[in-house]
């Protein structure tokens, strides 16, 4: 839900797929925009649930490549700040997991929907043949039922509303359990990542073996 660190410049977070033989020649690029959760706070880089998503596309036979966008506390307003430069590289798959931050700040739930609506449409408009992933947020019982409510609206109504794909809730299975998660109750251990990372393959995988043309896994 909150956010970590970001790494360089042009394909910063890039992890590349080793070769098939029999993969398809062309690989996609696959851009986690997110926070902490996608950064990996607390854990290290390959133990994040971008990597381990790269592992599961190498281990099908896949060349595309994740490219962790995650930066540590960013907010939905800070991913749409800078949608426009990780455009600047071809973008075949954004997976959007941002939002968690604008719910623990109790930002009104409908500047967040804005915001996130504003990210997808830049997709759309310089990258028209992205497939999008809303990862899907949740907040905590402390925050009050309204707002909870109003919050987790916003993901299935942006997917419906854009015709996107959704993890309904990317830390099902993982948030509340003290055990999945560090100390400050919030971000996953290596563990919950693992998770977090069969959450959103759910929903990924079938996507990359379907894509646009048909089958690319072997």
């Amino acid at each position: 839900m909150v956010s970590a660190a970001c790494a360089g410049l042009v394909g910063f977070g890039e992890t590349r797929a080793q070769p098939a033989a029999s993969a398809p020649s062309e690989e996609r690029r696959i851009v986690v925009l997110g926070d902490s959760l996608a950064a990996g706070l607390g854990v290290e880089p390959g133990q994040a649930f971008p990597a381990l998503l790269q592992g599961k596309i190498n281990n099908v036979g896949g060349r595309d490549r994740v490219v962790n966008a995650g930066v540590s506390g960013d907010t939905s307003a800070d991913g749409l700040a800078r949608i426009d430069w990780l455009l600047k590289q071809r973008t075949d798959v954004l997976i959007l997991e941002l939002g968690g931050n604008d719910g623990l700040r109790g930002l009104p739930a409908s500047a967040t929907k804005t915001n996130l609506q504003a990210i997808i449409n830049q997709v759309k408009r310089k990258a028209p043949q992205a497939q999008i992933v809303l990862a899907g947020m949740q907040m905590p019982p402390n925050m009050g039922q309204d707002y909870m409510d109003s919050f987790k609206r916003i993901f299935p109504e942006l997917a419906e509303e854009n015709h996107a794909a959704l993890v309904p809730f990317l830390l099902e299975g993982v948030g509340g359990r003290p055990e999945l998660n560090q100390p400050d109750h919030i971000h996953p251990t290596a563990e919950g990542h693992k998770i977090v990372a069969e959450n959103v393959w759910k929903v990924l995988g079938p996507m990359l073996a379907r894509g646009p043309e048909g089958r690319i896994f072997h």
